[in-house]
Order: C-alpha cells, then structure tokens, then sequence
C-alpha cells in the first residue's frame, strides 16, 4: 500500500488504541561510528521501555542523492539496521505478495511459495531478481538483501503478505505465514553486531586457511602470517573485513595496524614485525577480543 495510505492506517490505530508515537530518522552516517550507533540504540530502546511506538525513515532531508554513502536507499535495509539496532526477535517485512516463491507468482501460475529459507546463497538472490512488487523502493532483491543483514545478526526474518488480515499479530504468535529466513547466529552482544553490520568497514584482509581455521575453529587471534592480501585504506583502529582464500567473508575486526603497515608485514612472522616497521603494536593484527565472525552453516531448506 502507498505510505500516505499506510500511516492514515497507523494513525486510526494507534488513535484507537490509545498508542504514544515517536517519529526518528536516522542517515547511515548516523550509525556509522561506535558513538552514534550506541546513541541509536540506547533511544530507541529507552522509547521501546517507555511504550512508545517508533516510527523509524531515512532522513531525506540530509540524506542527499549525490552522498551515496550516507543513504540507506530503501526502507528493507533501514529496517534490517533499525532491527539490529534494537536486538529484535523478529524483523517483518510486509509487502503485496505472500513471501518469496519459486517464480514470479504474477506472471508464473507454477510458482510455489518457499516456506523457510536457512540460508541465503545466490540461488535465493536470483529468486529474488526475478520477482517484482509494487510495494517499496527495491522490491524483492532488497527484502532479500536485508533478510540477509538480520539474519547475519541473529534475527529472524519473515517476508510476508501486508494487506492480510491481522497478519502482524499472526506472525507475532508464530503462524508460519509467508517466507521465513532463519537466524544464521545466536543473538550477539551489541558490539559485535556493530562490527558485522558492515557500516564502517573501512578495508579488506584475506587471509589463507590456516588463519581461517584458527578464527573459527581455535578461537585465535589473526597474526600477520597468515594475511594473504589488503584492499583499501586504513588506520590503525579501523574496522576492516576478513575474508578466506575462496573469497567467503568469515568476519569483521578492529586492525591494530594501518593498510600501509600490513602490507609490509603479511605473511611475515610476528617477532620479525618491529624489524618491518621500525615499531611493533604487538603481535596480533586483529585481537581476539576485537573479531566478529559470521558463522554460517546451515543448507537451504525449502519446506
């Protein structure tokens, strides 16, 4: 439904209701640093305390076309953040079809509706593609795109019908109504869900087997030897990505050291660090207590 038409809706609501509304709008610039994504979430989850419904839009006014980076783009990635940033159980995403399907269910009578999807691949990436709506900025791709976001931070994902009847209070008691994505991780402590956001990622380290197989199986901390390659420009502080050699991102972390730095020191061993650089910020690139990993192991189950 239109977004005139779809507030009238919520004003009659809450009006009947007896419902405190709260508008907030928020740029990717807002929630980009550690300070402003605590600050973020600390209002949303005093107002959620206080029982005041949040209505949560980009804020266009400052949100500029020419700054492509400081746009969301769509209200589907916005709600993703705005879930992540409340720690939220379940993120819904309402739209004029009954969830994700096999086809276009306008142009495709065969199409099947995929009831649970436990992991996105590009299988379901193309599904999306291929499926329109008249719902929305991004259509079905976006939905996609931020299902994979909240689920990545341990949020459930249902991509369901808006203009069925009560279809919020249903999916809230946990009917299987329309395409439900599941958490890929348990709920992460706050920080975490920072880093695995993905909104200040400032570089790129790929990293070979053995490292990746020290971060997720040994709990280890990432050491120069096992860099492979750098992208990007960095400072000492910065959150970069971390990829494995078949090019799977496996997580984020705060580098203690610049991009210039680990392109000297990768692959080297770390008591050979302060020789590199003339000075050693100790032997770990990124510390253990500094890494996020996405884990992600499930297979597709199309029930």
């Amino acid at each position: 439904m239109g977004q005139s038409r779809l507030m009238n809706t919520y004003e009659q609501l809450f009006d009947r209701h007896n419902i405190t509304v709260a508008q907030a709008l928020l740029t990717k610039a807002d929630i980009a640093d550690r300070a402003g994504y605590l600050n973020a979430r600390n209002t949303l989850l005093a107002l959620m305390e206080l029982k005041v419904v949040c209505i949560v839009n980009e804020n266009d006014v400052i949100s500029v076309d020419e700054i492509k980076e400081d746009k969301f783009g769509d209200n589907d990635n916005l709600s993703a953040m705005v879930a992540n940033l409340v720690d939220a159980d379940m993120l819904m995403l309402l739209t004029d079809i009954g969830g994700l399907y096999t086809a276009d269910p306008h142009t495709d009578p065969r199409a099947k509706l995929i009831p649970v999807v436990e992991k996105i691949d590009a299988g379901i990436k193309r599904l999306g593609a291929n499926t329109t709506n008249a719902v929305g900025t991004g259509g079905m791709i976006t939905k996609i795109e931020a299902a994979n976001l909240a689920t990545g931070c341990g949020v459930r994902v249902v991509i369901a019908d808006g203009n069925e009847p009560n279809i919020i209070v249903k999916l809230a008691a946990g009917e299987p109504d329309g395409t439900h994505f599941l958490s890929a991780v348990d709920h992460l402590e706050s920080r975490q869900r920072w880093m695995l956001s993905g909104l200040s990622t400032k570089g790129k380290l790929t990293i070979d087997s053995g490292a990746a197989l020290a971060l997720k199986k040994q709990k280890r901390s990432l050491l120069a030897a096992g860099i492979k390659a750098v992208e990007g420009k960095f400072g000492r502080g910065d959150l970069v990505a971390i990829y494995d050699a078949e090019g799977t991102q496996i997580g984020c972390g705060i580098t203690n050291y610049s991009a210039g730095d680990i392109v000297i020191i990768k692959g080297a061993q770390s008591d050979k660090i302060a020789s590199l650089l003339s000075f050693d910020y100790g032997p770990e690139v990124v510390h253990r207590n500094n890494l996020a990993l996405l884990e992600r192991e499930a297979s597709i189950a199309n029930r």
